[in-house]
């Protein structure tokens, strides 16, 4: 750019002259910044965008191919989030219709600072009530009503992971169902992506996710009032626009996660999940631009990929069957979709192996057994 600089210079005479001259500055490029080595992407897909999040995921929710990620399997406080966890673990268990007063003993342990919706005791709800008061205002005196319900906070812990370990979910350690911070309270962007795919396929789940507003308790009555999700990308709020075709999942915060959100979308018939932790970024609802910014490149990545960064295992699958957690070469090695996920080579050689391990084992089995006879009759 061009910028004019002017001079006046006083002659012998007295008499004011007038000099100016232009001199040119040159602002140097700024230089494209270096991709970040921890990303890993799914072969065939353009470099995701960069985000600030220590920890994010970027899932095809149908086929269980992961398309990039960074540290997704890095422990991490969930903060709200793990109540998706908890959702997918108790809300077959209970009726939806089933009404429950509520005692002083349900709110007891309910922690200071925790979220609310508004659960008062004395007063009557039904599970439905509640779940919306979980998915909607991530109300903790919700999940300690539901946990009641369900056995107990204790027993809620146990099954919680226990369904962890069902799902193939490895970072994952429950200490407080509903995500307040607690020591050694952990899991990762994988596990959350796990935990909300198993959840969409539960009718009620999707509901409840894909809920904007409802009244609470929904019987109304002078004591009813109003409640909003406060995910700001499904409901477009706090100057943050409503990203389209989006169907949950769940937000978070505690001063110890900082924010953390998962969010499934849908469009033309794909769902793309994003799960993103803790974004270092000052800039205002960084959590949910982040968000945006994946699920779009998701949309468009998920049509040219060729294999998968990994492959998240089917819910109805056991943890370790074929297609489980763990990582996967891009296209065109063993476990990536080309190749049909298998684990041993399909060749002469792998099957030689087997069956060698198998009659080893059969051979093993037979000399204890005689070991044992003999020492009984002896």
């Amino acid at each position: 750019m061009a910028i004019g600089i002017w001079y006046t210079v006083r002659a012998r005479g007295g008499t004011a002259l007038s000099l100016s001259c232009a001199v040119l500055l040159y602002a140097a490029p700024s230089a494209p910044a270096a991709p970040d080595p921890a990303v890993r992407t799914a072969a065939g897909v353009p470099a995701p965008p960069q985000v600030s999040a220590a920890a994010w995921m970027v899932t095809d929710a149908e086929s269980g191919a992961v398309l990039a990620a960074r540290d997704a399997h890095r422990p991490l406080p969930p903060a709200s989030t793990l109540k998706t966890l908890f959702a997918v673990t108790v809300l077959p268990r209970l009726r939806g219709d089933l009404a429950h007063t509520v005692s002083y003993g349900d709110l007891a342990g309910v922690a200071p600072g925790s979220s609310l919706v508004g659960v008062r005791e004395g007063h009557t709800y039904t599970v439905a009530d509640l779940w919306r008061g979980v998915f909607l205002s991530s109300g903790n005196d919700a999940v300690r009503t539901l946990a009641g319900l369900n056995g107990g906070w204790r027993h809620t812990i146990r099954e919680m992971q226990t369904t962890a370990e069902r799902l193939g979910a490895r970072e994952t350690v429950v200490k407080s169902p509903d995500g307040y911070d607690a020591p050694g309270q952990t899991s990762s962007a994988y596990d959350l992506t796990l935990f909300a795919r198993a959840g969409l396929r539960n009718p009620g789940f999707r509901t409840y996710a894909a809920t904007t507003a409802a009244r609470f308790p929904a019987a109304g009555g002078p004591r009813s009032f109003g409640i909003r999700n406060t995910n700001r990308l499904l409901v477009g709020s706090h100057g943050v626009a409503p990203y389209p075709g989006l169907i949950g999942v769940k937000n978070g915060y505690t001063s110890r996660a900082g924010n953390t959100l998962v969010s499934a979308a849908r469009r033309d018939g794909r769902t793309v999940l994003v799960t993103l932790l803790r974004p270092r970024s000052n800039r205002h609802n960084a959590v949910y631009e982040e968000s945006r910014a994946l699920l779009d490149w998701g949309f468009a990545a998920a049509q040219r990929a060729r294999g998968a960064v990994e492959r998240l295992p089917d819910p109805a699958d056991p943890p370790g069957s074929t297609g489980a957690a763990g990582p996967q070469a891009a296209s065109g090695t063993p476990g990536d979709e080309e190749s049909g996920g298998l684990a041993w080579p399909a060749t002469a050689g792998g099957a030689a192996l087997l069956l060698g391990a198998f009659f080893h084992r059969r051979r093993t089995v037979a000399r204890r057994m005689a070991a044992r006879r003999a020492a009984r009759e002896a």
